[in-house]
């Protein structure tokens, strides 16, 4: 579990349409190397929502395979979301609404 420091709220937002992914997706640079889909919204990230993020992941490694990707979100996130980000390697950073 990862709290984001306020170095990395302040970093940039990073256009979606560079990796193809929707418009509407955020995406913020946390260093040159590693970036972080962001999902700030108000109801649970279940595994149905996990899997689209793991698609989106795939997406931009397909794009840069050298970029690290991470989430950011809030603590509303499942048990098995957590598990399944895990498992594809990408790293969960908890921030508040």
């Amino acid at each position: 579990m990862c709290y984001l420091n306020n170095k990395i709220r302040a970093m940039n937002n990073t256009s979606p349409e560079t990796y193809h992914l929707h418009k509407r997706t955020i995406l913020r640079e946390i260093d040159t190397n590693h970036i972080a889909i962001v999902k700030k919204i108000k109801s649970r990230i279940i595994s149905k929502d996990a899997k689209k993020i793991i698609d989106q992941v795939k997406k931009i490694k397909s794009v840069d395979p050298l970029k690290k990707v991470s989430l950011v979100c809030t603590k509303n996130i499942c048990s098995k979301s957590i598990a399944l980000l895990h498992e594809n390697n990408v790293e969960i950073f908890y921030e508040d609404i």
